[in-house]
């Protein structure tokens, strides 16, 4: 019988907290309810913004909510004016 060798567990990422830090950071945190929002984009800019959210070390979707958290908190009047 041939015997596999998988090799040894993978190396945490360089800004990967410890799993207990993890759950009690999310337990002193206000817990707000979730929506799923759904959007069409170019397959060159979700490969873009997936690399270069992993490169970072960071996830896809927090570093998008992140900057539509930005961009909508900024503005002063909703809905937003049609030029």
């Amino acid at each position: 019988m041939k015997k596999i060798d998988f090799g040894g567990m993978p190396s945490p990422r360089p800004n990967q907290s410890s799993p207990d830090k993890w759950v009690a950071d999310r337990l002193a945190k206000p817990v707000e309810p979730i929506n799923r929002l759904s959007i069409d984009v170019t397959l060159s800019l979700h490969q873009t913004v997936k690399s270069r959210s992993a490169m970072r070390g960071e996830n896809m979707a927090e570093v998008i909510r992140g900057l539509l958290g930005q961009h909508f908190s900024a503005k002063a009047t909703f809905p937003p004016q049609l030029n």
